[in-house]
């Protein structure tokens, strides 16, 4: 990579330039598009790259070359959306060509009784777990305020996730000029809910749909999440740690825990909590060398926890100097893939009965 950040750029926007128009023209259907689109505008694509050297620009030149960057994204949007709308009229086109169907043919009775899918199995499956720990269950709004979902968690106002582009803002009839309102990128709203509505001692979990602006080969834009806390006088890591492992335990049967330090917002200390790998693991860790779902560590990541940062406890009416608590979050999808051995996290999007109907 050249010394220059600026030629650097330019390089890689004339890059982006040519990569585009071929990747579009080459797509011919509507989903190979959307996953060339990701290739290039996705949080690992082409141009994403290109916005790292960004730090390296000198502050003056920065309008300038941001200008440049969004032109291109927006010549990349506005020729994938060409290319689309034309694989939809060749789509058309090639239905109505097709033979017609033969109407007198006999009808085809109901494959079946349909049944629950399994991230809904596993939703109940983990809240009633924690039910078992003395945990009452709790729901809370998908259509969210901004103060729930992120400023009384603690989040920076410059924070990445508050970004247009990593979450669905919204409008919603009837409501104040000053009430901003966004599709809820966590289910933690209940936890700030439940914290701002009663006094402790709480221990609380909740599951459900949240949203965020992820749309590529291995991102939904939808997806779903269970989230829980306890907060009361004297509660330690100690109480998280034995409460999660047990869990795991019940999830799981009798497989190895690790915690590894990690960073959130809203906890201090933070963790993750990784169990050894269910596809290649014998529960003690060693991982093998041709698994490619843990890529061979042995350990598979399930979810994220930590103790509640005395500010979040603050901001929701909660004394902090006398009450302390943990709290924790996992994606129910993942923890479906490990509980049933689904080595593609993507099936249990695709809808295929064939698929579904083995749980």
């Amino acid at each position: 990579m050249t010394d220059d950040p600026l030629a650097a750029i330019e390089s890689g926007l004339a890059e982006v330039g040519v990569e585009y128009r071929s990747r579009f023209a080459a797509a011919s259907t509507e989903q190979a598009l959307r996953v060339e689109r990701a290739e290039i505008l996705g949080k690992k694509g082409t141009l994403t790259g290109v916005l790292k050297v960004m730090g390296r620009v000198p502050a003056s030149e920065r309008p300038r070359v941001g200008e440049r960057i969004n032109a291109v994204r927006g010549e990349v949007d506005a020729a994938f959306e060409a290319r689309l709308a034309e694989l939809r009229v060749e789509a058309r086109r090639a239905e109505l060509a097709a033979p017609p169907y033969d109407l007198s043919l006999p009808g085809r009775a109901p494959s079946g009784r349909g049944h629950r899918h399994p991230v809904l199995t596993v939703r109940d499956e983990i809240l009633d777990i924690f039910r078992s720990l003395g945990f009452a269950v709790a729901w809370g709004p998908e259509v969210e305020l901004e103060q729930n979902n992120f400023t009384k968690l603690a989040f920076p106002p410059d924070h990445p996730a508050v970004d247009m582009q990593d979450t669905f803002w919204v409008r919603v009839v009837g409501s104040p000029e000053s009430a901003r309102t966004l599709l809820r990128t966590h289910t933690s709203n209940v936890q700030v809910r439940e914290m701002s509505t009663n006094q402790p001692p709480l221990a609380v979990v909740s599951g459900g749909s949240v949203y965020r602006r992820d749309d590529d080969v291995t991102h939904s834009p939808m997806f779903h999440q269970i989230e829980g806390f306890l907060v009361g006088e004297a509660v330690s890591f100690a109480e998280l740690k034995g409460c999660l492992t047990e869990f795991v335990h019940r999830l799981y049967g009798e497989r190895n825990v690790r915690f590894r330090p990690s960073y959130f917002p809203f906890v201090e200390p933070g963790a993750e909590v990784d169990v050894a790998c269910v596809f290649c693991d014998d529960g003690a860790g060693g991982g093998r060398s041709s698994c490619r779902v843990c890529k061979a560590t042995g350990w598979l990541e399930i979810l994220g926890c930590g103790m509640v940062h005395p500010k979040v406890l603050e901001l929701c009416g909660i004394d902090s100097e006398r009450f302390t608590g943990f709290a924790f979050g996992m994606g129910i999808e993942r923890v479906a893939m490990l509980r049933y051995g689904i080595p593609d996290i993507r099936l249990l999007f695709e809808n295929d009965p064939r698929f579904l109907a083995q749980f």
